[in-house]
């Protein structure tokens, strides 16, 4: 029977939060690189790392090769000591469950499920070409691979109920089906040929698979039943919404059996699209917001669909996944010169849980510094945020960039308690990547914001009629009323920062040249900053 989890999503006023103790949290993470979770030595400098850079809650991964190297015999020494590492450094954690799938392909199931591609069958392509992944239509797989799963939960539940550190897990790895939209195998050709399920159908007459898929539907002709093929189109678009299903169905089957053993929340994410790719050219048939439905149709026991964010266009997929009802949380980002602006503008628009700068063990440099500091200021400002998500008395002010890091020059505004806060970015000389690079996440183009792209956000928060705290970095803001009667005028500035314990440092009051006469605020480029001002309308 499962144990109750001292964490929960509940949805609280406007947002759907994270609570951990009975206290919603506000996830300060980062993800480990792929391979360093396997070595407790290493992991431990990993983390002392992590601790050090202002973090809360590290995203690692957990192997299903390494726990179960023969089957029916598990290992749990490197999940007990990475629980212990945490632990001892006040950091949570979310583990990575890679078990048949990861990065769409099969490459941490365990020798024995790979070695047998008989009991294990793999995806074959339309040629008849096999592929390194496990076909989802593998009951043998999909049980083994449950099984493992549960054994962990329960191990999980057995060692770090009573203290908590694991306060959420992600179930698969970027789920896709690559090079094509759809298996060929006998199997999965005969399920393509199988009536669509009734759950789908319903759906589909309810205007309720999302607009993306009902189009599918309706140039289909609106049928009630019939075959895949039938029902959506024999199409690449029509064959990955088949896949979805497949994919989405065998992860319900671990989720269930993992929240029978101990039900934290779980989520699974996704591999995203670059602009013009076709079903066929990316991991297809992913948790991706066009999917989304489907997905949580099939897998009703996941409680989040979470993207996987490298690409510069960070607003348009946060605006994409913010959809229905789903919880906002990032578990893997890019750890580019944006990344904590990135960070700062999820929590404030989209009510986030958190995000996960990529191998943030890695990070060096300015990055570090940027996320270090912006991480500070968060966990001072963790329960003012977590209160303005509530009640919708926060919000988040950013440069929206293009997918070729191509930024919009118009000046950024949002309300908040009848003013109308506008804000102009710094640009900044100097960029992360210095060259053009082709790497797995991009394709490509460049990796990292170049010369010229302001590295800034603002937070801001309503704490009276007119008294609010900005939390920024490489903006200037102006105020005006919602209302357009009068003007808003600035009464006063303070800089300062808040305590972890939310207790606030004031410093300077700023006026005159700070504030360029009463015009504007400004929090510099240099660093995350926090002023708390008061403003009058006349």
């Amino acid at each position: 029977m499962s144990t109750i989890a001292r964490s929960q999503l509940r949805r609280v006023g406007l947002r759907t939060q994270l609570h951990v103790d009975g206290k919603p949290f506000l996830a300060l993470g980062g993800e480990l690189g792929n391979s360093n979770a396997s070595d407790l030595a290493v992991l431990a400098t990993a983390l002392d790392k992590c601790q050090r850079m202002n973090l809360n809650t590290i995203m690692l991964p957990l192997y299903w090769d390494l726990i179960e190297p023969r089957e029916g015999e598990f290992d749990f020494l490197l999940v007990q000591g990475s629980i212990d590492l945490a632990r001892a450094r006040h950091l949570r954690l979310v583990p990575l469950w890679f078990g048949t799938w990861k990065n769409s392909m099969s490459c941490y199931a365990p020798s024995w499920v790979k070695r047998d591609t008989n009991r294990f069958p793999r995806v074959h392509r339309s040629s008849g070409e096999l592929e390194e992944i496990i076909s989802p239509q593998s009951a043998a797989a999909n049980e083994a691979d449950a099984n493992a799963f549960a054994r962990l939960m329960r191990f999980i539940r057995d060692y770090d109920a009573a203290t908590g550190t694991v306060i959420m897990v992600q179930v698969e790895n970027e789920v896709g089906m690559i090079p094509e939209a759809r298996d060929h195998s006998e199997a999965a050709e005969a399920a393509y040929r199988s009536d669509v399920p009734e759950t789908l159908l319903t759906l589909a007459r309810n205007g309720e698979l999302g607009p993306e898929v009902s189009a599918l539907w309706e140039a289909a002709g609106r049928k009630t039943a019939g075959s895949w093929g039938e029902v959506f189109g024999t199409g690449p678009a029509g064959d990955e919404v088949f896949s979805a299903w497949q994919f989405a169905t065998y992860v319900q089957k671990v989720t269930a059996a993992g929240k029978r053993e101990y039900a934290l929340p779980m989520f699974t994410n996704a591999a995203l699209i670059r602009p013009g790719y076709q079903p066929g050219q990316y991991p297809s048939a992913g948790p991706l917001p066009h999917l989304l439905e489907i997905w949580r149709a099939g897998a009703p026991s996941l409680d989040m669909i979470c993207p996987d964010i490298y690409f510069p266009n960070f607003i348009e997929w946060c605006d994409k996944y913010d959809r229905n009802g789903n919880p906002v949380f990032i578990p893997e980002m890019a750890a580019t010169m944006r990344a904590s602006a990135n960070a700062v503008f999820a929590a404030a628009r989209y009510g986030a849980i958190g995000c996960g700068p990529f191998s943030i063990e890695n990070v060096e440099g300015e990055k570090q510094r940027l996320i270090s500091d912006c991480y500070a200021a968060l966990a001072g400002l963790s329960e003012l945020i977590l209160i303005g998500q509530q009640e919708g008395t926060i919000l988040g002010l950013s440069p929206k960039v293009g997918f070729d890091w191509s930024v919009d020059e118009s000046m950024q505004a949002g309300e908040l308690g009848g003013i109308t806060f506008k804000a102009v970015f710094d640009r900044q000389e100097i960029g992360g990547d210095t060259q053009t690079t082709t790497l797995p996440t991009l394709g490509a183009g460049r990796w990292d914001a170049p010369p010229g792209t302001p590295h800034g956000a603002a937070m801001i928060l309503q704490q009276s009629p007119d008294a609010f705290i900005v939390l920024g970095m490489g903006v200037k803001i102006t105020f005006a009323p919602a209302d357009g009667q009068g003007k808003i005028g600035i009464d006063q500035v303070q800089e300062g920062r808040f305590t972890p314990g939310g207790v606030w440092r004031g410093g300077r009051f700023l006026n005159g040249d700070e504030t360029h006469q009463g015009r504007h605020i400004h929090l510099p480029d240099v660093s995350w900053t926090v002023q708390r001002i008061s403003l009058y309308r006349y």
